[in-house]
């Protein structure tokens, strides 16, 4: 059969007709390098509408880029089918552009790649690899992320830990240990750091040519399938960064791929993140979308993840992200809202949330754009969970401050309360709060070496009482001292010190609690959940409130000055006993040891808006939580009132 037979018989009209239109799920099923049973042959497919030669050239034609020229499509798309091709193949498309010139281009849909500097995609079976996580996947559709613990460990896979010759891990050796790790933190989800093919290092896998393919530099695909269900297997689910926001410039990339903007913009301005250097996508151009949401599908189809952050979905939401004035071109209503971009993330978000019941998906969004984790269906972008920025910022800001002037910064602790609900939010320690300067997340405290550590126990104290979903960046759990640096594996030699191992036990702790307490995670969305107890004590710098779950109650306070507070009083809504559960200063975790009696009473004292009170001790630089058991009111001690004699009744006639 002929080039164009082929084509015609095994490239469905119906499948490059959705991707042309903007409704494909699952492209990655006819784009890119697909072996055909049927006529033991592969298949090479590549969309490039304005190109006016492709052919492949790979190991298996000594690159010669005559001996198979693709056959194009009407619809722009190009096709070839090539016996003799074997797994492992190194190949391109060899791309003669609009304007004439010749371009050697990596297949955009490739399954492997290359390990860089080498930039060839890899013809490769992603088939073979035996599930082990059956009852783990038949479980998840009936998750409800909203009303369970989600306690999230970011990592950086090549720099959690290295092998001793200093090389990078392969997924496997990476799963085995941080399966048990994650598992005796208590950690509920692992979160990726990109893991899509890269090649440039320092940019952390951020900048994407392989959207479909799990980086070589750790392993084989189904390498990252045996990480993926190696977490599963201790009941930890896996998220994955996904960049839909920029592209890089490399040549072998999707910049100028068929010699004109087919990826990218095609407004010159437009096409280009002034601040990063980088191309941005083309929205609205139905391919694009195609793309893109067929990448995101990808990995919950063929890899079992069970969400992904979507990074830096505010530079997609506004057309003059990163721009003066006069550099950007407005909406078609004179606005600055990207159209395409919102219209991609709700066509993102309904396809993965619809076939994943259970998964979640999450923006890295910093500013107010509204409904982000609401549905579509009523003006929303249909996230699960947007990422508190707001929190973070204020929280890291008053915590690096002298005590002294934090009395008149007291909002900055209780700020976040004000718009806890408006989303559904992740409160996320991450990344690039430990990079570029801005120090550890220890080393960002105030205060000398001990109270540094005091602060940032009582900082993770609030940060795990406080409603929403945790995140805690890799190397925070045990205090590591230096900024994260890619190129080196944490400073696991720390825990040899007590002050460190401590801190790893209070985070272990913590978690340990908030998982197993539904209060501190049920009604994460609502003020049925939360309940302030004293949120005004700026002169002291302190707080405490509860939180609340079918009968379930916990007390947080907090105390962020040097200065311990003995007969705190905090108000309570009713009488009942607390019992001290966790104590930030407790010698266990490296404190002073001030704790509280085994039981304190809550008394019918008002204090501010509440009708009961009880004294608590508050360590220096601390987080403590109760637990606290409501008790019936006592019955009143008035004098019944005096019976009345009875009447005299008639005498009967």
């Amino acid at each position: 059969m002929e080039q164009r037979e082929l084509a015609e018989k095994f490239v469905s009209n119906d499948d490059i007709w959705l991707f042309n239109t903007g409704g494909a799920q699952r492209a990655y099923d006819v784009f890119g390098c697909r072996y055909i049973p049927e006529l033991d042959m592969h298949r090479f497919v590549v969309w490039a509408p304005n190109a006016r030669e492709v052919s492949v050239v790979g190991d298996f034609n000594g690159w010669d880029g005559s001996a198979a020229p693709m056959y194009r499509r009407e619809d722009g798309v190009w096709c070839v089918f090539l016996p003799g091709v074997k797994n492992g193949d190194i190949y391109k498309f060899r791309v003669v552009g609009a304007n004439g010139s010749v371009v050697l281009k990596a297949d955009p849909f490739a399954l492997h790649a290359e390990t860089g500097p080498a930039t060839g995609s890899k013809v490769w079976d992603i088939g073979g690899y035996e599930w082990g996580d059956a009852d783990y996947m038949a479980a998840r559709p009936a998750n409800d992320a909203l009303r369970s613990p989600m306690n999230i460990y970011e990592v950086h896979i090549g720099s959690w830990r290295k092998r001793e010759d200093e090389t990078y891990p392969n997924y496997r050796e990476v799963a085995d240990q941080l399966a048990d790790y994650c598992h005796r933190m208590r950690f509920t989800h692992v979160e990726l750091l990109p893991i899509t093919e890269y090649p440039f290092e320092g940019s952390w896998g951020y900048q994407v040519t392989g959207y479909f393919a799990p980086t070589s530099r750790y392993g084989t695909p189904q390498d990252f399938m045996y990480f993926v269900d190696k977490l599963h297997s201790e009941g930890i689910g896996v998220i994955v960064d996904y960049v839909p926001a920029h592209f890089p410039r490399d040549e072998h990339g999707l910049r100028l791929f068929d010699g004109t903007p087919c990826f990218e913009c095609s407004e010159q301005r437009m096409a280009e993140h002034p601040d990063w250097g980088t191309m941005i996508f083309d929205y609205g151009k139905p391919q694009v979308q195609s793309f893109l949401v067929s990448a995101a599908m990808f990995f919950f189809d063929k890899y079992h993840v069970d969400g992904i952050r979507v990074d830096a979905v505010s530079s997609m939401l506004y057309l003059d992200y990163g721009r003066r004035g006069g550099e950007w071109t407005p909406n078609k209503d004179g606005g600055n809202i990207n159209y395409g971009a919102v219209d991609f993330l709700r066509k993102l978000n309904s396809s993965v949330l619809t076939a994943y019941p259970g998964a979640v998906t999450i923006a890295e969004e910093s500013t107010a754009f509204p409904l982000v984790s609401r549905p579509p269906d009523v003006g929303g972008l249909g996230f699960t969970f947007k990422w508190d920025m707001g929190f973070m910022h204020d929280t890291l800001d008053y915590m690096s401050m002298d005590p002294y002037f934090r009395s008149k910064n007291h909002s900055r602790i209780t700020f976040s309360m004000m718009y806890a609900f408006s989303e559904n939010f992740i409160l996320a320690f991450s990344h690039d709060e430990v990079v570029h300067g801005k120090a550890s997340m220890v080393n960002k405290m105030w205060g000398d070496y001990e109270t540094k550590f005091a602060s940032l126990r009582a900082l993770y104290g609030y940060q795990f009482a406080h409603p929403g979903k945790k995140l805690m960046f890799m190397g925070s759990e045990f205090a590591q001292f230096i900024e994260w640096n890619f190129k080196q594996q944490l400073d696991w030699n720390l825990l040899d010190y007590p002050i460190h191992d401590s801190m790893r036990r209070y985070v272990r702790d913590l978690g340990r609690i908030y998982e197993s307490t539904p209060a501190l995670y049920r009604l994460d969305d609502t003020w049925d959940g939360f309940q302030w107890l004293n949120v005004d004590d700026c002169d002291r710098s302190s707080v405490a409130f509860m939180r609340m779950s079918r009968g379930s109650y916990i007390v947080c306070a907090l105390n962020f000055t040097p200065v311990r507070y003995d007969g705190f009083v905090i108000g309570l809504p009713k009488p009942g006993v607390l019992r001290e559960m966790l104590n930030s200063d407790d010698t266990r975790y490296g404190g002073g040891g001030v704790l509280n009696a085994p039981e304190i009473r809550a008394h019918k004292r008002p204090f501010l808006d509440h009708p009961y009170s009880a004294e608590i001790t508050l360590p220096p630089m601390s987080c403590v939580y109760f637990r606290f058991t409501p008790s019936k009111p006592a019955p009143s001690r008035k004098k019944p009132a005096a019976k009345k004699p009875a009447a005299k009744k008639a005498p009967r006639k």
